[in-house]
């Protein structure tokens, strides 16, 4: 009885981590892979454009397509309004993990630093904590693109 229950969760757990990777896969797109799935987007794009759009980058006056093609999806969308036109600012969200602090400092009872229990809000945390910053953002008025700025990570 215990036997075949123990069989069925690991066949579920299994299905369950397949189906996890296999979403984690399909979520992450390429340039290549956006270009294939969208080709009537990148044929009416300028040379330069193309040529921009295989390295990466997009420059003001870009269309909204074209800076898909070259960077994916976003990771919000911020609606706006600048000098009486309507905007769009697309942000592009990458993660930071901090630097792990080992044990350091003298130890005494009812006195501690990083490291010890009570005093670092990491120490039981399994999983490390990651902090979100924004590494690209790129804005649109009348679906051109007005400003985009790439961020140094912290």
């Amino acid at each position: 009885m215990i036997a075949p229950m123990k069989r069925q969760s690991l066949s579920g757990a299994l299905r369950f981590g397949i189906a996890a990777g296999a979403l984690v896969l399909a979520s992450c797109s390429t340039i290549e892979s956006r270009i294939s799935e969208h080709p009537e987007i990148y044929r009416n794009l300028s040379s330069r454009d193309q040529a921009l759009i295989n390295q990466g980058h997009i420059r003001a006056g870009m269309s909204a397509n074209a800076v898909w093609l070259a960077w994916g999806s976003p990771d919000s969308k911020v609606i706006g309004n600048m000098r009486g036109h309507f905007t769009e600012t697309w942000i592009y969200v990458r993660y930071a993990y901090p630097y792990y602090y080992p044990y350091y400092g003298p130890y005494a009872p009812g006195f501690g630093f990083f490291g010890d229990p009570f005093y670092d809000p990491f120490y039981y945390s399994l999983i490390p904590p990651s902090i979100p910053y924004p590494y690209k953002i790129v804005t649109f008025s009348n679906g051109r693109v007005m400003s985009f700025q790439y961020l140094v990570p912290p």
